[in-house]
């Protein structure tokens, strides 16, 4: 499932996972070693514009002094970049325009597998609601860190 792209990315520090949504987008973060990918924020409402977006999650990676962003690609089930496949790619360009190293990942089903997730860990309905957003920047995340590291035992 998960297609990599940016092996420019720094192999050592912090890298900031985003699961673009219409209405939040959910932010996670790896450890220095980049081993685990956690939940970190949701952000909520925001600007409409895609360069606004881009401003935000700029200023969300500075904070946390990343060394890269990987941004969940929402593609459609045939695989085709539909608008918020575009969107996607549109704030990566912006983000390198701001000077990130970006991957984008295809990121069907990661929304499932942190609702599955959640509900195995037994999470209620109202808080896996206001956490499903980050979660599935964790899933992002993660599946981008096990794909690298599996790329790079070929």
């Amino acid at each position: 499932m998960a297609r990599n792209d940016g092996d420019d990315l720094p192999h050592d520090g912090r890298v900031l996972g985003v699961d673009l949504g219409e209405v939040r987008t959910g932010l996670a973060l790896t450890d220095l070693g980049q081993v685990i990918a956690n939940a970190h924020s949701t952000l909520d409402g925001g600007p409409r514009s895609d360069k606004g977006w881009a401003l935000v999650i700029h200023e969300a990676a500075t904070e946390q002094e990343v060394v890269g962003i990987v941004v969940g690609l929402p593609r459609s089930l045939s695989g085709r970049d539909e608008a918020p496949a575009q969107r996607a790619r549109r704030i990566a360009k912006a983000l390198r325009g701001h000077g990130w190293p970006v991957a984008l990942i295809d990121e069907r089903f990661t929304t499932t597998e942190a609702e599955r997730v959640m509900i195995q860990a037994g999470t209620r309905r109202k808080a896996r609601k206001q956490a499903i957003d980050r979660v599935a920047a964790a899933v992002i995340l993660q599946f981008w860190l096990d794909g690298r590291r599996m790329a790079g035992r070929r």
